[in-house]
């Protein structure tokens, strides 16, 4: 009798455990990247193998060419977007179901302290009001707050959570910080 008491409480558990772990991985994630030269796309492929998100790359319908990318050169196009706050860089609009993910991680190069102006394109695009987004970025030195600001500011009805600067962050780096969003 006492083994079928065990064993039932076994399965009990255990059917506890999966639903949990079903609730968690009903959560749908996204994460959306931007990335000039592929350095963003890098840490972006390891986030969504590390979340088991979709990945989706954030196409601008111009690729930037390293000329338009040459930050030294005020009349380059990322120069004048970014001198331009109102700029909305065209993009290829193919994301599927964007209104089915609960949980979008938007990644892209800080550029003047702050996000492309291209990732505002795919906010305003997509929406996710009432989703909940972090952003992630690489840097060649500037870290994300400006842009966690910026964007909390502009798009209030988003449930934002603070994003991070993830240069040269390995999976187990990665990892531990989204474990930390929970």
């Amino acid at each position: 009798m006492r083994r079928f008491l065990l064993a039932g409480i076994m399965v009990a558990l255990a059917l506890t455990a999966c639903g949990q772990t079903k609730k968690h991985n009903e959560m749908k994630t996204l994460v959306a990247y931007f990335s000039a030269t592929g350095t963003t796309e890098a840490v972006a492929k390891d986030l969504a193998f590390v979340t088991g998100a979709t990945l989706y790359e954030i196409k601008p319908e111009e690729k930037y060419t390293a000329k338009d990318l040459d930050w030294r050169d005020k009349e380059s196009r990322s120069s004048m977007e970014m001198a331009d706050k109102t700029s909305r860089p065209a993009i290829v609009k193919d994301l599927k179901d964007a209104d089915s993910f609960d949980v979008i991680y938007i990644g892209f190069p800080v550029w003047w302290y702050t996000a492309p102006t291209i990732i505002n394109t795919f906010i305003e695009t997509y929406g996710f009001e009432g989703k909940t987004v972090i952003f992630f970025a690489t840097s060649g030195g500037s870290t994300i707050d400006k842009t966690n600001q910026d964007f909390k500011a502009q798009y209030p009805k988003i449930n934002w959570k603070e994003g991070k600067t993830l240069n040269g962050a390995k999976k187990a780096d990665i990892k531990a910080w989204v474990d930390g969003l929970k």
